[in-house]
């Protein structure tokens, strides 16, 4: 993951409202210009401190990067207890274990016999904080030689040698169209956005063409919301899908602060945030 330049953020408050920790990331799927919607003030004053909310994507030294923005009088949303709880698995999964499936995780690699012996077949490999790129040939398990091959390249891939192994329950999900490819097949999935328990925001999470009815939002975002409850954070992503027997299941976790939108309307995401945080200020 990229290291952030601190030079190359940008602190712009949105609405009178909320602080905002901008740094471009170059994806279309993360990138959303707020300037060109709403109205946004760079103060050349502003409170000694100030809780902001980061978008400046993905970053390795996130602690690191607290404690500087810290030392100006900038707080991130999420402490660093925080965003590992949002982003790592092995944090947020004891907190929502029953709404996801069954997983266990490890420093290094155990015996393909063991975890088999426990999660049965086929199995779902990836690291505590997520995949390669979505690649099925590491994710998706169904024979030893495959679970060798995989977790040697996992040893050496440099999004995954630095996470803990996962080994999660194979659920079958809902398929959804798709061209084939070389990555997880797509399936009934959305992403949701929950600031302070709230759902601000929520969509499909493939590139593809599929929706859900009334039912099926109030069924899946129930169990985005008991999870984001259980978390208890300022800012986060849960992933929901439906099993193909009709099911809703939380996928993951993720810090909202470097998640990607998907079919997601950031313009929503950001004016429900502003509407909560204006409502909350005038009932203090």
């Amino acid at each position: 993951m990229p290291r952030i330049d601190r030079s190359n953020l940008d602190l712009i408050l949105l609405e009178d409202t909320v602080w905002v920790l901008v740094g471009k990331v170059d994806l279309p799927s993360y990138d959303f210009n707020l300037t060109q919607f709403f109205s946004c003030r760079r103060p050349w004053q502003r409170p000694e401190q100030i809780t902001a909310i980061g978008r400046f994507g993905a970053v390795s030294n996130y602690a690191k990067l607290y404690a500087q923005l810290a030392a100006e009088g900038i707080l991130l949303i999420h402490s660093p207890a925080q965003y590992l709880l949002a982003s790592e698995l092995t944090h947020w999964y004891p907190l929502i274990e029953g709404l996801t499936p069954k997983s266990l995780w490890f420093s290094t690699p155990p015996s393909f016999e063991s975890v088999a012996q426990i999660l049965g077949l086929p199995l779902f490999l990836k690291g505590s904080r997520q995949t390669s790129r979505h690649r099925a040939s590491l994710s998706i398990i169904h024979t030893a030689a495959e679970y060798d091959r995989a977790t040697e390249i996992y040893a050496e891939d440099p999004i995954l040698q630095w996470q803990d192994l996962v080994c999660r329950e194979f659920v079958k999900l809902r398929p959804v169209p798709s061209p084939p490819s070389e990555k997880i097949p797509a399936s009934f999935e959305f992403r949701s956005f929950w600031w302070y328990g709230n759902c601000v925001g929520a969509g499909q999470y493939w590139s593809t063409n599929y929706d859900w009815n009334r039912d099926e939002q109030t069924a899946a975002l129930a169990i985005a919301k008991a999870a984001a409850l259980r978390l208890n954070l300022p800012f986060v992503v849960i992933d929901i899908a439906q099993t193909i027997t009709g099911e809703w299941i939380a996928i993951e976790c993720n810090d909202a602060q470097e998640s990607g939108y998907g079919a997601v309307s950031p313009f929503a995401v950001w004016q429900n945030i502003i509407t909560l945080e204006s409502s909350r200020s005038a009932s203090i």
